[in-house]
């Protein structure tokens, strides 16, 4: 019987998490960036922020558009540095995979480096259980870390080949 109120809790339970996964393309040179978000969350986000509690994500009002709201978010709350230089992220697009939106972003102009940090706060000031998975392909097998509201920050260093 407990067993069964237990995995009732967590099924019932929501589930705060986004995960990210950053590819470099040796081909154009550059950062490959995709993000998934669920919707839901996001909205909830993107309302605090803007303070307006009503809005509609996915049929906003007042000449706003779904891509517009969640690029500005979400190139406000998600960051890459490599080797310790802020890098200019170009919002490409999204696509809406229910219960989610994937984000495409990209870093042009990439030739190497030798450290990745991420910063992704997504989601994190209205959740506090919020977790961040970030993949980074780059050189070898896929390395991975977990953000947390603590922690919304990490690094990876790769080693010279």
């Amino acid at each position: 019987m407990i067993s069964f109120l237990y995995t009732l809790y967590f099924l019932l339970h929501p589930i705060h998490i986004s995960v990210s996964e950053i590819n470099y393309s040796e081909k154009d040179k550059a950062l490959q960036i995709t993000s998934r978000i669920f919707i839901d969350d996001l909205e909830l986000a993107i309302r605090v922020q803007r303070n307006e509690p009503e809005l509609d994500l996915i049929e906003p009002n007042n000449g706003l558009t779904t891509e517009k709201l969640v690029s500005e978010y979400v190139l406000k709350h998600f960051a890459v540095k490599l080797d310790g230089k802020l890098q200019k992220m170009n919002f490409l697009g999204m696509e809406r995979e229910d219960p989610a939106l994937i984000c495409y972003i990209e870093i042009e102009n990439v030739k190497k480096f030798k450290t990745i940090e991420v910063r992704n706060d997504i989601i994190m000031e209205t959740h506090e259980d919020q977790s961040s998975i970030v993949h980074i392909t780059y050189k070898g097998p896929v390395k991975s870390m977990r953000l947390l509201k603590s922690n919304p920050v990490g690094s990876i260093t790769f080693e010279e080949k």
